[in-house]
């Protein structure tokens, strides 16, 4: 290469370094734009629910009075319009930097984990979905495999470990993905932390007769939750799918491991499986405590597993059989709706 052509590359180079230099000048200023409106967006939202969470009360204090209907209809549409504000809202914050939660902030510490592009939200949220995919397979194959080929203790202490790093993960991503808007509540995010006190307990849990006898009524277990999961994550995403096509569903709704109001039309078929995977936690927890009260079992962890397990088949069977409820409620009370308009 002459030094004529290296000069001419170069000047070419240099020229487009200018440009890089120009524009992240202006990257640097819009960043801080960005930061600024963020501020002021946080500041707006604190003021204006500080300032519905004292009307809400003052119109509390004023239904607690006597009112007529009209005033009584007024401060019902008030009310709701409050709660469809606050609800706004929630949708703005999943956009805006927020402090981490307890959990977030002891693992990853004072990190800003807001997704700012409803692109990079989706693809995190799809991306929790194939990670739980592709783990429920491979535990139900470690399951399968530590079950009927390999009756050894490291085996089943790399699958116990598994089952921590699997929770552990599930538990972090869930989190990220609340502090971004998703809508996951209740029991099914409890769900996952004592899943992994579990799963460590079981980690603990040193080789003996006593570990012997539940081992294989432990590992079928796993497979047929296993099992379970695949069955609702493989619906679940259809009919999540379809009903946010249809406007019905957040777009961060999760695939979840128990029953939900929403998937009432379509997955009512699942309910068979998941009452039958809770009474075997029912189950399990009935074998611990029998195995914890005989007279050669000196392991603290016996104890601990049956509570543990027993705490899961309260949670999940309670909370699918109020959302159950609720439901048929409802339709109850929307067939009457409809008996009462055709009169």
């Amino acid at each position: 290469m002459s030094l004529e052509r290296c000069q001419s590359e170069w000047s070419e180079i240099d020229r487009e370094y200018q440009q890089l230099q120009e524009t992240h000048k202006v990257y640097r200023q819009k960043l801080e734009e960005l930061t600024n409106l963020q501020s002021l967006c946080s500041t707006a939202i604190c003021k204006q629910r500080k300032g519905l969470k004292e009307l809400r009360h003052t119109l509390h204090n004023r239904c607690a009075k006597a009112c007529d209907e009209t005033d009584s209809a007024v401060i019902n549409n008030l009310q709701a319009q409050i709660k469809e504000k606050q609800n706004v809202f929630f949708d703005m914050e999943a956009y805006l930097p927020k402090k981490n939660g307890l959990y977030l902030n002891l693992v990853l510490g004072n990190v800003n984990v807001t997704l700012l592009s409803n692109q990079a939200k989706f693809a995190y949220k799809d991306e929790y979905e194939k990670f739980k995919l592709y783990m429920t397979i491979i535990l139900m194959l470690g399951a399968i495999t530590c079950l009927f080929l390999l009756n050894y203790r490291v085996t089943d202490e790399i699958f116990n470990f598994l089952l921590v790093w699997y929770y552990c993960t599930l538990t972090i991503r869930e989190s990220i993905l609340m502090s971004n808007g998703s809508r996951i509540k209740g029991w099914w995010v409890s769900h996952h932390y004592v899943s992994t006190f579990l799963s460590g307990v079981m980690l603990t849990w040193p080789e003996g007769p006593i570990y012997q006898l539940f081992r294989s009524q432990f590992l079928a277990f796993s497979i047929y939750q296993s099992f379970v999961q695949f069955l609702q994550y493989y619906y679940q995403s259809g009919c999540l799918y379809r009903l946010r096509a249809l406007g019905e569903r957040n777009q961060l709704d999760l695939t979840v491991e128990g029953f939900q109001s929403w998937m009432w039309r379509g997955l009512t078929f699942l309910l068979p499986f998941l009452f039958f995977g809770h009474f075997w936690q029912l189950y399990n927890s009935v074998t611990l405590f029998r195995l914890a009260a005989r007279d050669d079992c000196k392991e603290w962890q016996v104890f601990m597993l049956a509570l543990t397990f027993l705490v899961l088949f309260l949670g999940n069977f309670l909370t699918t059989l109020k959302v159950v409820h609720q439901k048929v409620q409802k339709n109850q009370r929307k067939e009457k709706e409809e008996e009462h308009k055709s009169k």
